[in-house]
């Protein structure tokens, strides 16, 4: 039982490492050229400028800016870790005989729960103005998430699986100064191949640099940046898994162990206490007829659940380079570093015109 309780939260936990790679692959605005490269300012301000998108961009041109190229493809690589936090659990029970509705066993407890994910994606994106992008967001990548109980039992079990991810996102970029800005938003739907329904995930990005532009190529430059993130997840997840299914062949194979720990902690709860009492009742309704299902080898019933989950620590820090070739070829990356979650990101941007 508890080890199938295990990969059920594991399997919703592979989806944070794969969503949130789109916040950190915007592009930035340029900004002005400096006063050195004076003669190709004063080039951009004689640029007839006949393209629809961006809008405002011959307005752009007139006033000496350098804008990006309207249309963008980018193909991303990313690696994440974090911690991640359960609460709020019920567990249901189905079997040929007896329906057990959902329960409340939130006082089973967790230890540090961790996802790793290697993740890659593609990324189309569209300039509609100088200083606003839109974008859309395909990837697909590998997660594994270790989960580590502490009570009843002490168990840890990993989780590998595939996830698809599709979302759309808005970026605003402009100068102030001497530095760039930009405020990067996104919204992506991630499906685990073991689960029937996509999460959703929502992403913040805050970022400030500055860009240093090659005096002989003045359309050749390196930028730099630093600033931080935001990830939240829906919290809510419910659903049902087979026993047989959840438990992979190790577990029975060591199911008296297991069954031998669940009923010394059962044992140890005291029916005087109120706070033993409610365990009492939750277990004697639930986590008792899984536990006889797994001592009698017998998988074939069906286990539901539903619980919160999130992210251990919502923002982290966030440092970053993209050296620009020329105005078509941009490479990038970025790492997340600071708090709870560690990630890098690399990137090959290619733009063009309409």
């Amino acid at each position: 039982m508890i080890k199938c309780l295990i990969k059920v939260m594991a399997i919703y936990f592979t989806l944070i490492g794969i969503c949130i790679h789109g916040a950190e692959a915007q592009q930035y605005a340029s900004t002005k050229i400096k006063e050195k490269n004076k003669a190709y300012t004063d080039s951009l301000k004689q640029v007839k400028y006949d393209y629809k998108l961006p809008i405002w961009g011959q307005k752009a041109y007139s006033k000496g800016f350098d804008i990006p190229y309207p249309v963008g493809l980018m193909a991303n690589f990313m690696y994440m870790k974090q911690g991640i936090l359960i609460d709020n659990m019920k567990l249901g029970l189905k079997t040929q005989s007896q329906d057990i509705p959902l329960t409340n066993v939130e006082f089973i407890e967790f230890g540090d729960n961790i996802n790793t994910a290697f993740t890659t994606n593609f990324r189309p994106d569209v300039w509609l103005f100088p200083f606003l992008n839109v974008y859309g967001i395909f990837g697909y990548g590998q997660s594994t998430t270790e989960v580590n109980l502490v009570s009843p039992v002490n168990l840890k079990s990993e989780v590998k699986q595939n996830i698809s991810t599709t979302g759309v996102g808005i970026m605003s970029a402009f100068g102030v100064g001497p530095v760039w800005t930009s405020v990067d938003v996104n919204w992506t739907w991630n499906k685990p191949e073991l689960l029937d329904k996509a999460v959703q995930v929502n992403v913040l990005g805050l970022r400030i640099g500055h860009t240093f532009t090659f005096k002989e190529r003045p359309d050749r430059n390196i930028a730099i940046w630093a600033g931080g993130m935001r990830a939240s997840m829906s919290s809510g997840t419910s659903g049902s898994i087979n026993l047989s299914d959840a438990l992979p062949s190790e577990t029975w194979d060591r199911k008296d162990e297991i069954v031998a720990q669940y009923y010394q902690w059962y044992n140890n709860l005291n029916p005087n206490n109120p706070i033993d009492k409610k365990k009492i009742e939750a277990a004697d309704q639930v986590l008792t007829p899984i536990i006889e299902r797994l001592d009698a080898l017998d998988g074939s019933a069906t286990v539901s659940y539903n619980m919160d989950k999130e992210v251990k620590e919502l923002w982290n820090g966030l440092a970053g380079v993209q050296f620009q070739f020329n105005k078509k070829w941009m490479l990038r990356s970025e790492a997340g570093f600071i708090g709870d979650r560690t990630s890098f990101l690399f990137s090959v941007n290619y733009r063009f015109l309409m």
